[in-house]
């Protein structure tokens, strides 16, 4: 929703809800992003885990590593995967592809376990380069539920594209995605109103509106549960890690437009802020009402949340930290900057952010005083 006339500097700080982050493995340095309502049942804190959730979802996840005194059991993702299914006695198709140039495979899961009959899907996928000499360490992640539950299925997906096999591949499409919707054709596009143009992928648009419609279906799942801001912080962190490399070369180019020679010059937030406060408001009134940001940043529209996170997008990719804040209670969402500066400040883990308005032209530091409830919003660190 837009703001009304009457803007209003405050100064104050927000203790708002940041969620919990992502989970990392430090010894193999991958991470996962799960529903807040998925708990840790089993596993032995370094090579086995196990999460489940109240309605049935569970989670298992085995790294495959040749160490000290120990060969690993599997010499590739295809082997491992082909034994994975014959010792479940599951039946399904495997199908394998590469994802940021490690070998992954997906099967589906259909099996008997504890007299029940389970569903799912597996991903194997190395956790980095290997060689003849050093195989590449095999995460096997299974994500399955009871048959009699179609409606997991939609969670399974969701849990296995949260892997991040590698630090790198943090702010890079989920591996589910990427194997659904391959980017395999780049295209030459305009940007809104800067008379240039960015190289992105042809499936880009379609991959990431089919995301963020997955994710949306998710949160209305915890819509009247206690963990419903947990859900929301996630729903916003998972469509910018998808956002992230699509529009890389896209913030290069509005970077690079706004003529700033120091790329953390805080007069380059002043400048992106205003080029998108001159996006066409546009709310879509079914589904997500969530424009993914490769519609935003070539046709120059959006509403609240989708101009909010593509603004920290830009920024933080030019170095300068950048975050969002949402609200149920006001319909409205804001960008975060931690730059210095005059105007209303919101406190988040260790920072004190200034706020940013991306659906009115107004400057840096200005909140409408009918939505400055410290109450009222939810803070949301997308890196």
């Amino acid at each position: 929703m837009g703001l009304k006339k009457n803007l209003l500097v405050f100064l104050f700080l927000l203790p708002v809800l940041i969620g919990a982050a992502p989970l990392f493995s430090p010894t193999w340095g991958f991470a996962l992003d799960l529903p807040e309502d998925y708990q840790l049942t089993n596993g032995n804190g370094r090579d086995r885990f196990s999460f489940s959730s109240p309605d049935g979802a569970v989670l298992d996840l085995v790294v495959y590593a040749t160490e000290a005194g120990r060969q690993a059991p599997y010499s590739s993702v295809e082997a491992m995967a082909r034994d994975v299914q014959a010792r479940l006695r599951s039946s399904g198709e495997t199908s394998f592809f590469e994802y940021r140039g490690k070998k992954a495979a997906i099967f589906e899961l259909a099996l008997a376990m504890n007299n029940s009959q389970m569903a799912g899907w597996g991903l194997g996928i190395e956790l980095k380069k290997g060689d003849s000499n050093h195989p590449a360490p095999l995460l096997l992640a299974l994500a399955y539920g009871p048959s009699q539950r179609p409606e997991l299925r939609i969670l399974h997906f969701s849990v296995l594209d949260s892997i991040a096999p590698a630090e790198a591949d943090r702010r890079y499409p989920g591996p589910i995605t990427e194997f659904g919707y391959p980017r395999e054709r780049r295209v030459l596009a305009p940007l809104f109103g800067l008379g240039e143009a960015a190289w992105f992928y042809e499936e880009d648009t379609e991959a990431s509106q089919a995301l963020i419609d997955r994710e949306f279906e998710i949160l209305k799942r915890y819509s009247n549960t206690e963990v419903w801001k947990e859900a929301w912080i996630r729903y916003y962190r998972t469509i910018y890690r998808d956002s992230c490399e699509r529009l890389a070369n896209a913030a290069f180019i509005v970077e690079r437009k706004m003529n700033v020679p120091n790329r953390e010059n805080p007069e380059i937030a002043s400048q992106i802020l205003d080029w998108i406060q001159r996006f066409t408001y546009e709310r879509v009134s079914e589904g997500s009402d969530f424009i993914n940001l490769v519609s935003a940043i070539r046709d120059g529209r959006g509403d609240c949340d989708n101009l909010s996170m593509l603004y920290a997008l830009i920024l933080n990719q030019a170095n300068i930290p950048a975050a969002m804040m949402v609200s149920q209670e006001y319909g409205h969402a804001m960008a975060l900057v931690d730059l210095d500066g005059v105007g209303a400040r919101f406190e988040m883990g260790d920072r004190k952010w200034l706020v940013a308005e991306t659906t009115a032209q107004v400057s840096i530091g200005l909140i409408a005083a009918d939505v400055s409830d410290i109450e009222g919003w939810i803070g949301v660190v997308l890196e």
